[in-house]
């Protein structure tokens, strides 16, 4: 049975949940996934006993982890070599997706995380083989109260949810399984 590696970082817990679903995604079509955080991974792994590798990581203040970005630099020539993806997690991309967002909102929402992605491919040095931009989630629950308030207004100026007592996700978890079924039918 093939296996596929799926690493992550994340602050409050979503591109975890990103990157569990991709990987039950993964096993309930025959495949064995294996789920880590970039902060757990063993130096000794090797990502070549993979048939594909996804790489999963949210943004923060404009930009992807840093421990991302470190994993990525010290494992390019794997992840170049494997068949891969990644996968940006944003609320930018929940702007791209609003559908009571003018054209022009959209198009700036797009605009950002098409920067964010190249900011991410500039610090690395990794151009993947499929990059699968991801709505992320609004954790008002799991924020300090001086995030809570720099992200309601964060969200208040891009046309969200500003009810700091529950949590959105924004995720589109169809368009999640359809860029694994792509990664499937290629490792098949």
């Amino acid at each position: 049975m093939k296996t596929l590696g799926i690493f992550y970082a994340t602050r409050h817990g979503h591109a975890r949940r990103v990157a569990q679903h991709v990987a039950d995604y993964f096993r309930a079509h025959g495949f064995e996934a294996e789920v880590w955080s970039v902060l757990n991974v063993p130096d000794s792994l090797d990502l070549s006993r993979y048939a594909a590798v996804v790489v999963t990581a949210s943004v923060h203040a404009g930009k992807h982890e840093p421990e991302m970005i470190r994993f990525v630099k010290r494992n390019l020539q794997a992840l170049n070599a494997a068949n891969n993806a990644f996968v940006t997690i944003t609320l930018s991309q929940a702007g791209v997706e609003r559908a009571d967002a003018t054209e022009a909102e959209r198009e700036k929402s797009a605009a950002d995380v098409a920067t964010m992605t190249e900011q991410f491919i500039a610090d690395t040095g990794w151009r993947p083989q499929r990059i699968q931009p991801v709505a992320g989630a609004l954790r008002y629950t799991k924020y300090n109260p001086l995030l809570r308030l720099v992200m309601k207004w964060i969200s208040k100026k891009a046309g969200g949810a500003i009810d700091t007592s529950r949590d959105y996700v924004y995720t589109d978890w169809a368009g999640l399984n359809e860029m694994a079924a792509g990664i499937a039918d290629e490792v098949r």
